[in-house]
Order: C-alpha cells, then sequence, then structure tokens
C-alpha cells in the first residue's frame, strides 16, 4: 500500500471513530432506565424545595426517540453569587457561571454532547409582559436524553452544579429539534480530515 493511500485510509478511520463516537441516533430510554433516573433525581432533590424536576425530568423522557437533540437555555444572573454556607468564592455571578462552564466541559465531551451556540443578549426588540430579561441564550447538543440525564447526575455527584446555581437567577431550559440548521458537526469533521489529508498527500 502506498503512502498516500495509508494517510487516506487512517483519514476515513478516524472519521468513522468519530461518527460512531459523536453518535445521535440510539435507541429510546427503556422503562427500567426511565425508572432508574427517577429515583435518582428524587434522591437528589428531596428537602431541596426542587421536587418539580423530577416531574419535569419525566416529562422530557416521554419525548425521548433516542437521537440526538439541542437543550436551549435562557439565563439571568443573580445580582450577587448565592453560594451555600461552606463555599468561598467572590459573589460575582458571571465568574461562578464561568467555572461550572469550565468544570462541565470534561463531562459534556466525554458523552459526545457540546455547546453549539451561546451568546450575549445585545439589545431588545420584542417584548411579552413579565419575560425575564435573560442575560444569554445558550444551546448545548446531547447526544441522547440518556447522555443528557447521565451528565446531570454525574455533576450533581461531583458538585459541579454549585456554581451554576450559585450564579442563576432564573432561567427556561426546553429541547430543541432542528429544522433548519447550517450546524453540521459531521459535515464539519469530514471537511477537516478531507483537507489534512490532502495537505499532507500535497507536501510529499
Amino acid at each position: 500500500m502506498t503512502y498516500h493511500a495509508v494517510v487516506v485510509a487512517i483519514a476515513v478511520a478516524l472519521y468513522l471513530m468519530f461518527v460512531w463516537w459523536y453518535g445521535g441516533k440510539g435507541k429510546p430510554l427503556s422503562a427500567e432506565e426511565k425508572a432508574y433516573f427517577i429515583a435518582e433525581f428524587q434522591k437528589r432533590v428531596q428537602g431541596t424545595g426542587e421536587e418539580g424536576l423530577v416531574d419535569e425530568a419525566q416529562q422530557l423522557m416521554a419525548s425521548d426517540d433516542g437521537k440526538d437533540f439541542v437543550m436551549h437555555n435562557c439565563v439571568r444572573y443573580r445580582s450577587k453569587a448565592l453560594y451555600p454556607p461552606g463555599h468561598h468564592y467572590s459573589d460575582d455571578p458571571r465568574e461562578a457561571d464561568k467555572r461550572y462552564g469550565k468544570a462541565i466541559i470534561p463531562h459534556l465531551l466525554r458523552r459526545a454532547c457540546m455547546p453549539v451556540f451561546i451568546a450575549r443578549r445585545s439589545g431588545r426588540f420584542i417584548d411579552c409582559p413579565g419575560v425575564p430579561d435573560w442575560h444569554y441564550v445558550a444551546m448545548v447538543r446531547y447526544r441522547s436524553q440518556r447522555d443528557f440525564f447521565n451528565f446531570a447526575l454525574a455533576i450533581s455527584d461531583t458538585g459541579i452544579d454549585v456554581h451554576k446555581w450559585a450564579a442563576i437567577e432564573q432561567t427556561v431550559v426546553f429541547p430543541v429539534k432542528p429544522i433548519v440548521s447550517f450546524i453540521t458537526v459531521r459535515i464539519l469533521a469530514g471537511g477537516l480530515l478531507a483537507l489534512a489529508t490532502a495537505v499532507l498527500i500535497t507536501l510529499t
């Protein structure tokens, strides 16, 4: 096999490995998995005043098709970060949110999940009465609801989420499925590998 053929074969193998890792077309949650996740969430929210999260998790599971999705987040910061007793950090909510964002990246990538869009609010246009002044929006791609719930349990177990709740006064979170999107990670990854392959072949 020639050098060029080896380079192409390696590039193809790397892309297939990426596609396998990135996934997005798995099986829906089984009844046993749903029961496990609900039981785990019930243990974690007991006595916290956040028991409503269990019902919201059940509603989300009802729409599970096993495929990837994007979670849309609207976020409003607190005026000052509010940490529980025993945590010694600054009271800047943006700094608290940055701590959370940095800490969750390994947990996201481990499950082939990643932020695809984050943007600050830059003005006003059409407002509805009672809607908060969101500070930013974020869209995060999850490989499946299975990965989303495992991620949520993992950050709860590590205590990472303390930074999130210290920073956020109010948030709205809901899943979306793209109808039209030019953010195509599989095509981007394939294009970059093809470009790298072409450069290597050209230089040799």
